[in-house]
C-alpha cells in the first residue's frame, strides 16, 4: 500500500470514540434552549409585546415597526445573554443551501472614533438587504442591477448557532420576484390552507385553519475524514466516480438496523443533543441499509418550520461529524453497488382543532372527508406527476432513482390492496350504495372497522414514490443533499389547486340543486375514475411497469434536463398562476438556474473524472506495466525460451490488460474533453444542459469500467487511492 494511503486508512481504522460532556439535564430541560420561541419570549419580552406578537403569529394582526421594535429589544438580550455578537438574515437562495452574511451589534455611541453600543433595531429585525445578482436568479436580476432584500419569516423563530443571531427570513428582489425557496413556499402553504379550509366547511364550518404538515427522514453515510481528503472526487463532488466494489459490501443485509458503531453512536449523541438544543424533535436514529449509511428522523411538525429545521440539521451534522472525525456525505449515491440516500417527505393536512385530513374515522362526515382529501391528493398527483417528478429531479439523485434501491423515476400512488378496493367500490357503486351506514351512523364503504383496515392492515411498497402509509403520504423520491422546500412547492401547490377545482364543482352542482353530500360522492366517484392510472400495487422497478406507466399517460421521461420541462408545461404555469405560488417569469427563471445548476454539476464531475484518470490512476497503471515488462524480460534472460514464455504468461497477459484499460480509458476521456468543449459553446441554458446529459454524462461509466478493472489489475502496494473496502466500514 503506498504510503499516503496507508496512513489514511490505518488512522482511520485506529480511532476511539470522542466523548463529549453535555449537562446533566433530562431533553425536556434544554429542548429548545438556542431558539426564541415562546418560553424565551415569555421572558424577554413585556407581557404586552408578548401577547401582540401572538397574535401576529397567528394571523390576528400584522407586524407593524412598533411591534417589531419591541421584539427586536428582546430578542438581542436574548441572544447576547446566549454569547452572540452578530446577527443574520438566514435565507434560502437557490442553491439548495442556505446563506448567511453576519453583521455585528455594535454601533457608534455619539461621533465616530468615540465608544460603542449593542444595537438592534425592529427595521433591522424585520427587513435587510442583499445582493440579488450574485446569487441565482434565472435571468430576474443583472450584475448592474444587484438590489434584493430579506424579511423575517416570523412564523419561523430565530435562533442563535455559535455568536450569531440567525433570523429565518424570505428572499426577494428589488422588483418582488422569489429568489428562494422559503416565498413561494410560504405562498404555497396560504393556498392549501384557503383551499383545504374551504373544503372543510362542507363537514365542519368550525374550522378556521388547515396546516401542512411534513415528517421528513435524512438518510446519510459517514466517512473517516482522513479517506475523505484522499480522494479527490469525494472532496470535490460529493461522491466517489471511480472505485471497484468491496467484495463485501450490502448483501448480507446486516448493517440495516445492526448494532451502531461506537464511533457513530457517540456522532449521534452529539447531533441528537445540539438538534433538540434547536428544537429539531429528533425521535429516531439507525443503521440504513448500505455499509456507513445511517438515517435520522424527528416527529412531524408544520411544513415551513420543518423545512427550516432540516436545512439547519445538516449544517449541524457537518459541525458535528468534524469533532468526530467523520465527514457527513449527503449526496444522494456517494458509493456504487450500494444503497444511495434519500430523504423521504411524509406529508398530510391537519386542522387548527387537531382532526387529521388523511386519517380515516367512524361517522359518515369523518369517512366522506377522508376520502374527499384521499382523492385529492390522488388526482393532484396524477395531473401533475410531471412536476412533481422534476421537483425532485437532480444531478445527484437521477443517480439513485430507479436503481432497484429506490422508487422509479415515475411517478404512482401506493394504497394498499384493500383500500384500492374500497376505491374501486365507491366508484362504480350508485349513491345509495356508495354511503352505506350502521345502525351508529358509521360508513361501512363494503368494510368492516375501516379505520382499522386503513391504518393497521395496510402494507408498504417500497418501489412506490408515493405510498399511503395510514394517516399521511410518503413521498420516497426526495434526494438526501437537498432542503424539502421544493418539494413542497409543487405537491402542495398542486393540493390547493386541485382542491379549488373540486370545490366549484361541487358548489356548481349544489348551485343546480343537487343535494351536498350526492355532490361530493358525484365528483369524488369520477375523480377516482379520472386518476385510477396513477395507482400502482405492483413491482416500481419491472420494465413492464415502465411501459404500462407509459400505456397510462404518465411521464416517464429520465433525463434530468428534460424533466424541467414539467415546469413550464401550460398546466403547471395555470396551476402556480391559480394559487398565486409562481408567477411564470419566476417559473421560467427558476428552470434556467436549474438547467445550470446541472450542467456545472455535471462539467465539475467530468473534470474530475478526467483529472483523476489522466493524473491519477493511468501514471500508477503505467508504472506498475513497467513492473511487469521488466519482470518479463528478465524471465527471457534467465530461462529458455519456452519455459520463459510459459513462466511470463500470466505478466503478460496483465500486462496486455492493463495497457487496453489504458488506452480506452485515455481514449474516452479525451473525447469526453471534446464533447464538453462543444458543449460549452451553446449559449442555450437548457440545450447546453442537454448536451452534457446525452453528450458528456455517458463517458462516465465507460471510463468508470476501465479504471475500476485497472483497479484489480494493479498492485495494491500502488493504488493512489483509498478503496471500497477501506472507506465503507467504521470499527
Amino acid at each position: 500500500m503506498n504510503s499516503l494511503r496507508f496512513k489514511v486508512v490505518s488512522e482511520a481504522f485506529a480511532k476511539e470514540p470522542v466523548q463529549v460532556e453535555h449537562p446533566a439535564a433530562t431533553t425536556s430541560e434544554y429542548f429548545g434552549c438556542r431558539v426564541f420561541g415562546p418560553k424565551q419570549m415569555a421572558k424577554y419580552l413585556s407581557k404586552e409585546t408578548y401577547r401582540a406578537f401572538l397574535c401576529v403569529l397567528r394571523g390576528e394582526k400584522p407586524f407593524n415597526l412598533d411591534i417589531a421594535e419591541q421584539v427586536a429589544a428582546g430578542m438581542k438580550t436574548w441572544a447576547i445573554d446566549l454569547g452572540a455578537t452578530h446577527y443574520t438574515h438566514w435565507f434560502q437562495p437557490l442553491t439548495e443551501g442556505t446563506a448567511e452574511k453576519h453583521d455585528s451589534f455594535i454601533e457608534y455611541e455619539g461621533l465616530p472614533g468615540g465608544t460603542v453600543i449593542e444595537e438592534f433595531s425592529g427595521k433591522l429585525l424585520a427587513q435587510r438587504e442583499a445582493d440579488g445578482s450574485s446569487f441565482p436568479n434565472g435571468g430576474i436580476r443583472n450584475t448592474f442591477e444587484a438590489r434584493g432584500y430579506t424579511a423575517w419569516d416570523t412564523s419561523s423563530p430565530a435562533f442563535v448557532v455559535d455568536d450569531t443571531l440567525c433570523i429565518p427570513t424570505v428572499f426577494v428582489s428589488y422588483t418582488g420576484e422569489a429568489l428562494d425557496y422559503k416565498t413561494p413556499l410560504l405562498r404555497a402553504l396560504h393556498a392549501v390552507d384557503e383551499a383545504a379550509t374551504d373544503v372543510c366547511h362542507y363537514f365542519d364550518p368550525s374550522v378556521k385553519k388547515v396546516y401542512s404538515y411534513l415528517g421528513w427522514e435524512q438518510e446519510y453515510f459517514l466517512i473517516d475524514e482522513g479517506l475523505y481528503a484522499a480522494r479527490p472526487d469525494l472532496l470535490l463532488t460529493g461522491r466517489t466516480l471511480i472505485g471497484h466494489e468491496s467484495a463485501k459490501n450490502q448483501q448480507l443485509s446486516d448493517h440495516y438496523f445492526g448494532a451502531i458503531p461506537p464511533r457513530v453512536q457517540a456522532f449521534m449523541k452529539e447531533l441528537e443533543y445540539e438538534a433538540y438544543r434547536y428544537a429539531i424533535p429528533c425521535k429516531t436514529r439507525h443503521n440504513e441499509v448500505a455499509p456507513n449509511q445511517f438515517e435520522l428522523a424527528p416527529i412531524y411538525g408544520e411544513t415551513n418550520l420543518a423545512v427550516d429545521q432540516n436545512l439547519l440539521l445538516m449544517s449541524l451534522m457537518h459541525r458535528v461529524a468534524a469533532r468526530h472525525g467523520f465527514r457527513v456525505l449527503l449526496h444522494e449515491k456517494p458509493f456504487d453497488g450500494v444503497n444511495g440516500s434519500g430523504k423521504h417527505n411524509n406529508f398530510s393536512l391537519g386542522t387548527d382543532n387537531g382532526i387529521g385530513l388523511l386519517t380515516p374515522g367512524r361517522t359518515q362526515e369523518e369517512n366522506l372527508r377522508f376520502l374527499t382529501f384521499l382523492v385529492n391528493i390522488l388526482m393532484a398527483v396524477y395531473k401533475h406527476n410531471g412536476l412533481i417528478k422534476a421537483s425532485v429531479m437532480t444531478a445527484g439523485n437521477a443517480n439513485r432513482l430507479g436503481g432497484h434501491e429506490a422508487p422509479p423515476a415515475i411517478i404512482s400512488a401506493f394504497l394498499g390492496s384493500q383500500i384500492s378496493a374500497v376505491l374501486d367500490r365507491f366508484a362504480s357503486a350508485s349513491y345509495e350504495e356508495a354511503l352505506v351506514f350502521d345502525a351508529a351512523r358509521r360508513m361501512q364503504l363494503g368494510l368492516p372497522h375501516i379505520p382499522e383496515v386503513m391504518l393497521d392492515n395496510t402494507d408498504r411498497n417500497r418501489t412506490s414514490p408515493f405510498a399511503f402509509t395510514g394517516n399521511r403520504f410518503e413521498f420516497r423520491a426526495v434526494g438526501s443533499s437537498v432542503g424539502c422546500g421544493c418539494t413542497m412547492i409543487a405537491l402542495t401547490s398542486a393540493v390547493a389547486a386541485q382542491l379549488k377545482d373540486f370545490k366549484q364543482e361541487v358548489d356548481s352542482l349544489i348551485n343546480k340543486g343537487t343535494d351536498k353530500e350526492k355532490a361530493i360522492v358525484e365528483v369524488l366517484q369520477r375523480y377516482i375514475r379520472e386518476s385510477s392510472p396513477i395507482r400502482f400495487e405492483g413491482n416500481g422497478y419491472s420494465e413492464e411497469w415502465r411501459m404500462e406507466a407509459q400505456k397510462r399517460g404518465l411521464n416517464c421521461e429520465s433525463s434530468v434536463p428534460l424533466c424541467y420541462d414539467a415546469y413550464l408545461s401550460p398546466s403547471s404555469i395555470e396551476m402556480f398562476a391559480q394559487t398565486s405560488v409562481l408567477s411564470e417569469a419566476e417559473l421560467r427563471a427558476r428552470n434556467e438556474v436549474k438547467w445550470d445548476t446541472y450542467t456545472k454539476k455535471i462539467q465539475i464531475e467530468a473534470r474530475v473524472l478526467g483529472d483523476i484518470t489522466l493524473g491519477s490512476i493511468l501514471p500508477v497503471a503505467t508504472r506498475y506495466q513497467s513492473m511487469l515488462l521488466d519482470n518479463v524480460y528478465k524471465m527471457h534472460q534467465i530461462y529458455p525460451k519456452d519455459k520463459a514464455e510459459i513462466l511470463a504468461e500470466p505478466d503478460s497477459d496483465t500486462i496486455e490488460q492493463i495497457a487496453n484499460h489504458i488506452a480506452a480509458a485515455k481514449t474516452a476521456v479525451e473525447a469526453m474533453v471534446e464533447e464538453r468543449k462543444k458543449a460549452n459553446v451553446i449559449s442555450d441554458v437548457r440545450a447546453r444542459a442537454i448536451a452534457y446529459h446525452d453528450n458528456v454524462l455517458p463517458f462516465f461509466s465507460t471510463i468508470r469500467y476501465h479504471v475500476d478493472h485497472l483497479e484489480l489489475l494493479v498492485d495494491d502496494d500502488l493504488w493512489p487511492l483509498p478503496k471500497y473496502r477501506e472507506m465503507l466500514f467504521i470499527n
